[in-house]
């Protein structure tokens, strides 16, 4: 046992020298790759292999209870009705707004189930080898922001499960400047969190199946007891039932949409990158994508009406409104009290945990590793991300001191909105779902484009989908300005965003077809001949001889056509 133990001790302060140098952290080239011979990939790169293709209906069911299933779904409807509208707009602007996402949540889902390819390699068949790139850091960026968010919030979930135990948790006297935006309670709140959240985002993600199991089994169990408890509290469901409209007429109609449009845009991060996890459906489930039509509303309902009820509940026991479930919690004394608000507490830093693996930290992850894929992998994509957006980001700061930025980010719908259409508009329409697989992987393939690794045509739809929207992101950033008519556009940015970048790139693709990237039949294999043997490459496993001789490629018509298009 201490010759193990000393050999561990060993093996690690060598691998520490060894990453003193950049040199050190080159991850394998995988050889089964369709890379370049200089270019760098690795298996979270490539095509995802067979043994990792295990998401089933099940766990994409899964996997939306975990996106889904956080506190500030249950507190959407606060959003709706703080500006004037009642319970009925927001529980329409709930259910139509996530009917809406689910369109390029179906259209891109598909894409990652049949390619099996992440997020950042698809997006290079319409938007050009390197114009792909500025899509992948505006995701990375608005990752790392909501990462930050979520996980301060998991951090204030933490405090009611160690105060439900130790009440005198709270008193912790303080030591940290007010200028900082946190005391030393918070600080301390937010390490445990992070240093139980930390191990828990290195799973991998064809192994998360199970943890989304049971964040689903822990946190809809305890949001219907919340229910139950605040109804009975109340005797009833409270008044919030019998709320006057304050806003009439065109006013009211403009408030509607903009709800729509914040509940849509607020999905709009997965919208775009949602491949990262649906290629690891399995090719038995490809239906499974088709299910998030009502995987995802449903949930959101269900959470939404919950939070409302409670909320009004709140108002007969507590004299006020209180919108947020741990908020709620923190009234909560005495032994039972005590008992719920830790319950409450546990489920939701698994849902903030749970919302972090399916919504940020994987797809920041994906992202870095499409950019350096010979230095990182997901594993050190995931270390990478929660470090910077916990504590280099200073979430408590973009919480506490900076309501324009959550409006700044709330706005970044704009730029996720045609990087979704085009996306899909690419493969449902310019491409016919016929994708040269192994292109996408080469540097001078087809999907080049030109010398500038660029497809304008994705620029033009991009520019013509964001700019009108510019003037009202900037209006809600700074109310002082004054943007007029503007801000109509805004109001509705996800539905205009998408849809005119979908239709202006289809109709630019049509007109001014990129024809070298237009094949009849989706090509997931190549050939390659090595000592003038044909070898037959899938990108899955180490290449295997394609039976034929030389220069002969009888039966295999998409091995043909791979084997002389990778320059343009």
């Amino acid at each position: 046992m201490a010759n193990v133990f000393r050999h561990r001790v060993t093996a690690i302060k060598d691998g520490a020298i060894e990453k003193r140098k950049l040199s050190g952290w080159i991850i394998p080239k995988e050889k089964s790759s369709f890379g370049d011979e200089d270019a760098w990939t690795n298996i979270d790169t490539d095509v995802t292999p067979l043994e990792r293709r295990t998401w089933t209906a099940w766990t994409m069911g899964g996997y939306w209870f975990s996106d889904a299933l956080n506190a500030q779904s249950w507190m959407a409807p606060a959003s709706i009705i703080a500006v004037g509208l009642t319970w009925r707009e927001s529980i329409v602007c709930i259910i139509f707004g996530s009917l809406v996402c689910t369109v390029p949540l179906v259209l891109n889902g598909a894409i990652g189930q049949r390619l099996h390819v992440p997020f950042p390699v698809a997006l290079k068949s319409g938007f050009g080898w390197h114009f792909a790139r500025f899509a992948v850091v505006v995701r990375m960026i608005t990752a790392l922001f909501w990462h930050a968010i979520q996980t301060y919030t998991g951090s204030t979930a933490m405090t009611q499960c160690i105060r439900a135990i130790w009440p005198s948790y709270l008193d912790i006297p303080n030591h940290i400047p007010e200028s900082v935006g946190i005391t030393t309670q918070q600080m301390v709140s937010h390490f445990i969190f992070w240093s139980i959240q930390f191990p828990i985002l290195l799973t991998p993600p064809h192994k998360l199946m199970w943890f989304f199991i049971f964040k689903a089994f822990v946190v809809t169990v305890t949001c219907v007891g919340v229910v139950i408890a605040m109804t009975q509290k109340a005797g009833g469901s409270g008044d919030i039932w019998n709320q006057k409209y304050e806003v009439f007429g065109a006013k009211r109609s403009w408030l509607i949409l903009s709800s729509l449009s914040s509940i849509t845009g607020g999905w709009a991060t997965m919208a775009t990158n949602i491949p990262d996890f649906t290629r690891y459906i399995g090719d038995k489930h490809k239906n499974a994508i088709y299910y998030q039509v009502a995987f995802l509303p449903l949930i959101q309902l269900v959470l939404g009406l919950f939070g409302i009820i409670s909320c009004s509940a709140a108002k007969v026991v507590y004299g006020e409104y209180i919108w947020d479930p741990l908020t709620l919690a923190s009234h909560w004394d005495g032994p039972g009290g005590r008992a719920g608000a830790f319950f409450v507490g546990f489920s939701w830093v698994v849902a903030q945990i749970g919302t972090n693996l399916s919504a940020n930290v994987i797809s920041f992850a994906n992202d870095l590793t499409s950019l350096f894929p010979k230095y990182c992998n997901i594993r050190r994509g995931v270390i990478v991300g929660t470090i910077i957006a916990s504590w280099i980001m200073v979430p408590w700061k973009i919480i506490h001191s900076a309501a324009s930025l959550l409006s700044f980010m709330s706005g970044l719908g704009i730029f996720l909105a045609p990087i979704a259409a085009i996306l899909a508009s690419d493969f449902w329409v310019v491409k016919k779902q016929h994708v040269d697989v192994p292109a996408l992987y080469r540097r001078h393939g087809r999907y080049r484009y030109n010398a500038a690794g660029t497809n304008w045509r994705a620029v033009v739809a991009f520019l013509i989908s964001i700019v009108p929207n510019l003037p009202g992101m900037a209006a809600q950033v700074n109310s002082d300005l004054k943007v007029g008519g503007a801000q109509y556009i805004y109001n509705m940015f996800y539905l205009y965003g998408f849809t005119s970048a979908f239709v202006v790139y289809a109709a630019l693709s049509h007109f001014f077809p990129a024809t070298e990237t237009l094949i009849p039949e989706t090509i997931t294999e190549e050939i390659e001949i090595i000592g003038g043997v044909e070898y037959r490459n899938d990108g899955l496993s180490t290449p295997v001889e394609a039976g034929g001789s030389t220069g002969s490629h009888d039966g295999d018509e998409k091995a043909v056509m791979t084997s002389a298009d990778y320059k343009v």
